[in-house]
């Protein structure tokens, strides 16, 4: 009877600890940075698809963007404690001893580069190695110092399709791999701005600087926003006019610009949270429709 009752407690109590480490990995981003590395590889490609060497980047990449955010988490876990959207998360609530939480992020990340170098290709591994140590050594700390952080992040939120890109062909030279670069660079920074706008009282109790100083009304912000979304709608749409997508592509960049730059125009002129709600639903709609009908066109063009 003993035994079936210490069976029945070890399975939740299992359960619990895989959802933790699940958590940790913050499977959110890590898909998005899945999906901007598989099209970088789709584009970079041109018609010479590999499926297996998508396999093992997949591998790899999953590897390095879940250890990469795991070992965020470990730098910042007595931070999220401050917080109210991060407190429970499982470092913060003890969940998870954090030498476990440190030994679990830097195997995946070495084990994901080990990989990522064996089964594709060295350019593909330096690039994902860029990406964590930037985020990790260059974004993470810049966030309790300056604004300047949100550009700072932006560039290790941008490489995943380089990282694909070089996967797919062992080089990063081609112009088209620096305009995916660019289109995910200009996206990150409305939505990372709208967010911080949302969540500035649960940022500044952490002691974050994810808002311009001496901004209370809000103009720097929208200014920032506003000339964003006005590079990136022409950047996306060199794509097309640089060969690499079809119609399918340039109507659907239009359309998806147009969307996003509305709503960056409404935080613009209102300033209010109502907007910046808008904009940051905006934002996480924007990228997986750029992404989407770069998939079509390349399938039905």
């Amino acid at each position: 009877m003993k035994l079936t009752q210490e069976k029945t407690l070890s399975k939740p109590v299992f359960s619990q600890a895989l959802s933790d480490y699940f958590e940790l990995t913050k499977p959110g981003i890590t898909v998005l940075v899945l999906a901007s590395m598989a099209i970088g590889f789709l584009l970079g490609s041109a018609g010479t698809f590999d499926f297996t060497l998508l396999f093992h980047a997949i591998i790899g990449t999953v590897l390095i963007a879940a250890g990469t955010a795991a070992h965020n988490q470990y730098i910042e876990r007595d931070l999220d404690k401050l917080m109210l959207r991060t407190s429970k998360r499982p470092l913060p609530m003890e969940r998870i001893k954090t030498s476990h939480a440190l030994i679990f992020s830097m195997s995946m990340i070495f084990g994901g580069l080990i990989y990522l170098i064996a089964t594709v290709n060295w350019v593909a591994g330096m690039v994902s190695a860029l990406t964590a140590f930037s985020y990790l050594a260059m974004y993470t700390p810049m966030k309790r110092v300056s604004f300047s952080n949100v550009w700072i992040g932006a560039v290790p939120g941008a490489l995943p399709p380089v990282g694909g890109w070089a996967a797919a062909t062992g080089t990063i030279t081609e112009p088209g791999v620096w305009v995916l670069f660019a289109i995910v660079f200009f996206w990150q920074v409305p939505h990372v701005v709208s967010i911080a706008w949302l969540c500035n009282d649960d940022y500044t109790r952490a002691g974050f600087r994810m808002l311009p100083k001496n901004d209370e009304a809000g103009y720097k912000a929208a200014w920032v926003n506003l000339s964003c979304l006005i590079i990136l709608i022409p950047i996306s749409v060199s794509l097309y006019f640089m060969g690499y997508n079809g119609m399918i592509y340039l109507a659907g960049a239009l359309l998806a610009g147009a969307f996003f730059f509305y709503y960056g125009y409404l935080f613009f002129k209102n300033k209010d949270k109502d907007s910046a709600k808008k904009l940051m639903f905006a934002s996480i709609f924007y990228l997986p429709i750029v992404w989407i009908v770069i998939l079509l066109d390349v399938l039905i063009g």
